[in-house]
């Protein structure tokens, strides 16, 4: 299991309550009790291959980057949140890092998300009141700091609500393998067909992603608000593949502190996406058509489009927006 360094983010911890006060693009959190902050340990040395994936909702405000932990994920989601602001999902299954963050609360789109693994553990700071019964009833264990005070810590060279730090050893005793990711994405061989693209930018109302290839690390570099993106340890965010999954984007039943809507992205059905790997971009069908099934990558005659090895980016992307 690969050790990631935490140094940057354990340097000065300081205590205090785990209470997150909101901001324009958070509701209201229940975060329960504040544990007593103290630095990750050394990763357990347990058995691989069983258990469910961990979930990590990850804060991606500005003032939450650079990230902990994000380059370990097998796969990271993107979605729109209030304000037209985005924030992350980071699924671990094949490696587990000793940290993860900044660590911030769950929206209703990961509920559905999430259906496509078995009983995974979602870790978050907190949720909208009204959406927390949901979370209780959903098929998974989740892991508030609330449940489990000493899975988390907080960073004294951050202010609160961007320094909430995920032990995810704390939760996950080992790497439960990739056969814990039961997404339906295939991976191999790329299509025969595909239009060479070395830069592709992903637009939110408040946010952008750009992805450019780099030939020489084979994967592609991730630039947010125009800006490098690089974890804590000064790694480059670099996916192998790159998918952004146009989705119907709409209003939910759930409002921020100051009245923002959430939007809720949808991600049972059927669309369109653009597959970005190895410097070219393949059109794409996608088809998920209950929320325990994984999603499907095909092109127009039903041949999957196979994902490159590697960590996997899904950016749900409005469909409007399609380009």
């Amino acid at each position: 299991m690969q050790r990631v360094a935490v140094a940057a983010v354990t340097g000065v911890v300081t205590a205090g309550s785990l209470a997150v006060g909101c901001t324009a693009e958070d509701g209201p959190h229940d975060d329960g009790r504040a544990p007593e902050p103290t630095a990750p340990p050394s990763p357990s040395r347990g058995a691989r291959g069983a258990g469910p994936v961990l979930a990590v909702k990850v804060d991606n405000a500005p003032g939450a980057r650079p990230h902990t932990g994000l380059g370990a994920a097998d796969i990271v989601y993107v979605e729109q949140v209030e304000g037209g602001l985005s924030r992350l999902m980071a699924v671990y299954a094949t490696r587990v890092p000793e940290a993860v963050g900044p660590v911030r609360s769950a929206r209703e789109t990961d509920l559905e998300l999430l259906r496509q693994f078995d009983r995974p553990v979602l870790a978050f700071s907190g949720a909208q009141t009204r959406l927390l019964p949901l979370v209780d009833r959903a098929p998974l264990r989740a892991e508030p700091p609330a449940r489990s005070p000493g899975a988390y810590y907080r960073a004294g060279d951050r202010a609160v609500p961007h320094n909430l730090y995920l032990r995810p050893l704390d939760l996950l005793l080992s790497a439960p393998g990739k056969d814990a990711l039961t997404t339906g994405f295939t991976y191999g061989a790329a299509p025969e067909e595909g239009r060479t693209e070395t830069t592709r930018t992903v637009r939110y109302p408040a946010a952008r992603f750009t992805f450019t290839w780099d030939g020489s690390r084979g994967s592609y570099r991730v630039a947010m608000d125009g800006t490098p993106a690089v974890t804590t340890e000064g790694r480059a965010l670099a996916p192998a593949t790159v998918v952004v999954q146009y989705v119907r984007v709409r209003r939910s039943g759930y409002f921020d502190s100051r009245g923002s809507n959430t939007p809720y992205s949808e991600t049972v059905g059927s669309g369109t996406a653009k597959v970005l790997r190895d410097g070219k971009t393949y059109d794409a069908l996608w088809k998920r058509p209950e929320a325990g099934d994984g999603t499907r990558f095909t092109t127009a005659d039903g041949e999957p489009v196979n994902f490159a090895d590697g960590q996997v980016w899904v950016v749900l992307a409005r469909a409007t927006d399609q380009s």
